[in-house]
């Protein structure tokens, strides 16, 4: 065997040697454990479908899997709107502007879930700056309830969220040709309508994609909820841990954990027809 042979086997063997340690440890430390939760839905406590039958018969599955499909449609919302302003804002100023707004939105990422949620809590409780700033101004006369309640899973939510909707929409918007609406205003079209008509339909993929990726991650929320709800508004993920942790019924709550993983696997398909993951990271 000639020696260029023998370097090119070598190079064919280490990059099958590489390529099979990460899907080694993808498939101990993460499809054995999905594998096992969907096994435990189906097996505990006795076998069956026993477990699934809990979505059209248990009430307080039901309310809270509509609890968490409400609020992270609505965080979703939100998250867009704001999310769609800021990044219309990126894209119309200046450069130093921009990295300034861009390093707020990207430092975000370093504040821990937790932190914030304690930092809302106290903006918002009975004797929080919000509550003391509107009785000081005479919008109210007592304290709002603005925490322990949904208003206040939402309000961490949403700003929790920012940056998932905001660097999308950026990538996003950032690509459609900034020659089209200087043309449609060319063609008679006022600055609402070249918006609305050229502007906005052009940027629908990535609203779409950006509103897929916070529906996702608004899904599995634990800590904000957990914290701002109080125990009174229990999203899916909280009603995981009680069941794991309090009433040790592992099949309902691996039952559930696989109704949410799969609702995120079709959701995610979904994200990939209107956009490309792959080359927005790289952007």
């Amino acid at each position: 065997m000639s020696a260029a042979a023998a370097s090119s086997s070598g190079t064919e063997r280490l990059y099958w040697l590489m390529l099979l340690a990460p899907c080694v440890f993808l498939a101990l430390f993460y499809l054995a454990p999905v594998l096992n939760v969907l096994v435990l839905s189906f097996t505990v406590p006795r076998p069956g479908v026993a477990n699934y039958a809990e979505l059209v018969n248990n009430a307080a599955v039901q309310r809270v899997l509509w609890t968490t499909v409400r609020i992270g449609a609505i965080t979703t919302v939100l998250a867009l709107l704001i999310g769609y302003v800021v990044a219309y804002a990126l894209l119309h100023c200046g450069p130093r502007e921009r990295r300034i707004l861009l390093g707020i939105v990207v430092a975000s990422f370093w504040i821990s879930a937790l932190i914030r949620a304690f930092a809302w809590v106290a903006l918002l409780q009975s004797r929080g700056l919000v509550n003391a700033l509107l009785i000081s101004a005479g919008v109210i006369d007592s304290p709002l309830s603005l925490v322990r309640n949904e208003f206040g899973v939402v309000v961490g939510m949403v700003h929790y969220m920012l940056p998932y909707a905001i660097l999308p929409l950026y990538t996003s918007l950032r690509g459609i040709d900034d020659r089209l609406v200087p043309a449609a205003r060319a063609l008679g079209a006022t600055p609402s309508q070249a918006f609305r008509w050229v502007f906005l339909p052009l940027s629908l993929p990535g609203l779409i994609g950006a509103g897929v990726i916070v529906m996702i991650f608004s899904l599995g929320f634990y800590i904000t909820p957990a914290i701002l709800g109080g125990g009174r508004t229990i999203m899916v993920a909280e009603f995981i841990s009680v069941q794991i942790s309090e009433t040790l019924r592992w099949g309902l709550a691996a039952m559930l954990a696989t109704v949410l993983l799969g609702t995120v696997l079709l959701l995610v398909m979904w994200l990939s027809r209107f956009m490309d993951v792959e080359q927005a990271l790289r952007k």
